[in-house]
């Protein structure tokens, strides 16, 4: 369960990441976006392909850990007082050629803690390793230019503003909306399209949420129409609809997102809402009613000078029946909550294709979940080097 653009001021403030013949390592690659800067990679022997990705350790500490283990709520840094090795990425990319009929290739390999929490159901490379991202492109040339792609493989989800690759995210840490009312990625087939420079849309068929084997005989949908009404400015809205439960064709999950971006100078923002439904089946905590959820989030990045920056996020979740949280990453069993967070994020880039985070985030829930109080405040720290 788990962008539309995502800044890549992490590296040079203000650019934008790529959509198609980029090699940047984050699945906000998918979103379409104008004006992609030129990203840095190694070439390598092949022709046309290229190398990129990144590395990152992490520490996290919070005082309300479940049993000086556990952070609750958490994904990537879900353990209290340890060191990590979140990740070692290694992006493979050839772009395609969209004035032409060509085709291109994207992969990347994820090694570290964090791929055991991002695993699809029906594929294992292993305890600590995954492949978020493998697909195929097929072009065909269009009159505008910009063609019509067909990408067939796993591919990152079109929902939300944050991505996999924490460093392409404002935040270190993964805001509430990723982890619990988004997908991570789907295995599938999707027909994308820039139709000028204010209208994009992609349409995808998978398996399912998170899903490389189906778990049901029928497939999901979901879509995105992303708008650009000028260079600072982009508005997404994304649907999905489909069965997500095991051996369930009758329990439709569907939903939309809308999120909106504005470049304010140094500064960025970012709003996205949520809201969720999903048919009444036996995996819900009541199992006769339907289950809705909704979030909501806002981001705000600054940038002081080259080698520092700053992002704030604010979110909130109204899991009103307990069908995204029940049991999920630390949290008790329950039939309903209400949680959001508060994070503050420095962007240290004072070294060379490195990136140094320290991070205070503030959590609450309507639940005691957080070692029997209702709230908790984490104290994390970041450093990852991009190649």
């Amino acid at each position: 369960m788990r962008a539309v653009m995502l800044s890549l001021w992490l590296i040079a403030p203000g650019a934008v990441l790529a959509q198609s013949g980029s090699s940047a390592p984050s699945d906000s690659a998918q979103k379409p976006d104008p004006a992609p800067p030129p990203v840095n990679h190694l070439e390598t022997a092949l022709a046309g392909f290229k190398l990129s990705g990144f590395a990152e350790a992490s520490y996290a500490y919070s005082g309300r850990a479940i049993g000086d283990t556990a952070i609750v709520g958490r994904l990537y840094d879900r353990f209290q007082n340890h060191f990590m090795l979140n990740a070692l990425a290694l992006v493979l990319d050839r772009p395609y050629d969209a004035a032409k009929f060509s085709a291109g290739f994207h992969t990347e390999v994820l090694l570290g803690q964090n791929a055991s929490l991002i695993k699809s159901g029906g594929f294992d490379l292993g305890a600590q390793g995954d492949i978020p991202q493998l697909y195929v492109t097929l072009n065909i040339p269009t009159a505008s230019g910009n063609g019509l792609q067909f990408k067939v493989g796993r591919i990152p989800t079109l929902l939300g503003l944050e991505v996999l690759e924490t460093v392409a995210n404002p935040n270190w840490s993964e805001g509430n909306q990723f982890v619990y009312v988004e997908n991570f990625t789907g295995l599938g087939l999707s027909v994308e399209t820039k139709f000028n420079n204010y209208v994009d849309a992609q349409l995808r068929v998978i398996n399912g949420w998170d899903q490389v084997h189906d778990n049901n005989t029928h497939k999901s949908l979901m879509g995105r129409v992303g708008i650009y009404p000028d260079a600072l400015t982009s508005i997404g809205i994304v649907g999905y609809w489909g069965p997500e439960e095991p051996g369930d064709n009758t329990a439709n999950r569907y939903g939309i997102e809308g999120l909106i971006w504005r470049k304010l100078g140094k500064a960025a923002v970012w709003l996205q809402g949520d809201y969720g439904k999903e048919q009444a089946n036996a995996a819900l905590p009541v199992p006769t009613e339907d289950a809705t959820w909704w979030g909501a989030g806002a981001w705000v990045t600054y940038d002081v000078n080259p080698s520092l920056g700053m992002a704030l996020r604010g979110d909130y979740v109204n899991d009103e029946n307990g069908a995204r949280t029940n049991g999920f990453l630390g949290f008790p069993l329950n039939t309903g909550q209400k949680f959001g967070s508060g994070t503050a994020t420095l962007n240290i880039r004072a070294w060379p294709n490195a990136v140094v985070r320290p991070e205070l985030r503030y959590d609450r829930s309507t639940l005691a979940a957080f070692d029997g109080q209702k709230d908790q405040v984490t104290v994390a720290l970041a450093v990852s080097y991009l190649y």
